[in-house]
């Protein structure tokens, strides 16, 4: 195939510590290559391009697309739109009665004259654009479907890191280094850190170990009560672990009792399944998202755990607090900008051979950084609770492991 002559960029989904950058980066690097190539940006995702909601890159947009890299958010806009979802999207106004969204998409692909679509998003974006990439093979309509990880879950298969995973894991812990310190605003206190991670603990367990680094880097003065203990982290529950409730009551009773606190860090997608037969037996409908997701914020996992340990372990205030917004939205870091940079340029690449898939490096392929094949992307993907930085922290704060509950994808 030629070379393509105009482009096109969405972004998808929940926010993550990436998306900025990542469209800047593709803006810069496609004008590096060949400033001919056009590039379109389409409007909150799959919505605009439905809607064919889209504006061009400017000469002006590309000098200063360098800028994105110090944002974050994305500039031009998400939605969760599933393109199968026939139903959802007619509801939305986004298509018309007897339509099919994949064929609206598609030809305001060809009406826009795009050759390459590039969709960054996690796995349900990556899903649609799967579909999407299937749809347009089949009815030979000659589009390129790439897209790049975007995922503060780090739940990918198999994607070895998603971009921007790494800087929340950083915000997370950044941001329980200042609610901690209200542990000391009442006696007994117990506070709930709860972590956005639906169905894989990576990212709670990696903002615990960020957290507890920079424990490591302070200097603390016992004599006047500032002391380690008081601000270190007592308990990590991830969706990948069964907790036994009563044991884990009776060792964070024994802590509130030596230090006057309890911190907990915990994924959002933790003991879902509890709380959702809790409500449906109280005859209550969970409500789920066009993915079929159930809505977490309606859950409510930190409230639960709170009203399950605050008496157990005699804490007389319980605070929940959730990082997941102050997380998500933040620039990439350092580490991530690496990332994003190595999967732009290979994206760029790929492009301009008409190589479709998502990039990343595939954990099937001894972790090198390629193309991965959209058939083999899915979401899910559980943390592995025996790894070793994992298992050496749990056994530093002196929580059992337990056992490991058994998924299926």
């Amino acid at each position: 195939m030629n070379k393509p002559k105009k482009v096109a960029i969405l972004t998808a989904g929940g926010l993550a510590p990436c998306l900025s950058s990542a469209v800047g980066g593709l803006i810069e690097r496609y004008s590096e290559i060949d400033p001919s190539i056009e590039i379109i940006c389409y409007h909150s995702g799959y919505k605009g391009l439905l809607l064919g909601d889209s504006y061009a890159v400017t000469p002006e947009i590309r000098e200063k697309a360098r800028l994105l890299h110090g944002f974050g958010g994305s500039p031009i806009g998400n939605s969760r739109v599933k393109l199968t979802n026939i139903k959802d999207c007619i509801k939305r106004g986004l298509i018309k009665e007897g339509q099919d969204p994949q064929k609206v998409a598609a030809d305001q692909l060809i009406k826009d004259g795009v050759d390459v679509l590039h969709t960054i998003g996690g796995d349900d974006t990556n899903t649609a654009a799967a579909d999407l990439a299937a749809f347009l093979a089949e009815n030979n309509y000659g589009l390129t479907v790439i897209g790049l990880p975007k995922t503060v879950d780090n739940d990918v298969y198999p994607i070895r890191q998603s971009l921007g995973a790494w800087t929340a894991a950083e915000q997370g812990a950044h941001y329980f280094q200042n609610i901690v310190a209200e542990n000391n605003a009442n006696p007994r206190m117990l506070i709930i850190h709860e972590v956005m991670g639906r169905s894989c603990g990576w990212l709670t367990a990696a903002t615990a170990l960020e957290y507890r680094k920079r424990l490591d880097r302070a200097e603390w003065v016992p004599a006047i009560g500032l002391e380690r203990a008081e601000f270190d982290v007592h308990a990590v529950y991830i969706p990948e672990m069964e907790i036994d409730i009563a044991a884990e009551a009776q060792r964070l009773r024994a802590v509130m009792d030596r230090v006057d606190d309890v911190n907990i860090f915990v994924s959002e997608g933790a003991g879902v399944e509890s709380i959702v037969a809790e409500l449906q037996a109280k005859g209550q409908e969970v409500p789920r998202d066009a993915f079929g997701h159930i809505k977490l914020d309606a859950v409510n996992p930190g409230k639960w755990f709170g009203e399950q340990f605050a008496q157990m372990i005699g804490s007389e205030k319980t605070l929940i607090q959730k990082s997941g917004y102050f997380a998500r939205a933040a620039p990439a870091n350092l580490e991530d900008l690496r990332l994003i940079k190595s999967c732009v340029d290979l994206a760029v690449e790929c492009a301009m051979r008409r190589e479709p898939g998502v990039i990343g490096h595939d954990e099937d392929r001894g972790g090198v950084l390629r193309a991965i094949e959209f058939p083999r992307i899915k979401g899910g993907k559980p943390f592995d609770i025996d790894t070793p930085w994992f298992t050496e922290m749990l056994a530093a704060i002196g929580q059992p492991k337990g056992r490991k509950v058994v998924t299926s994808h």
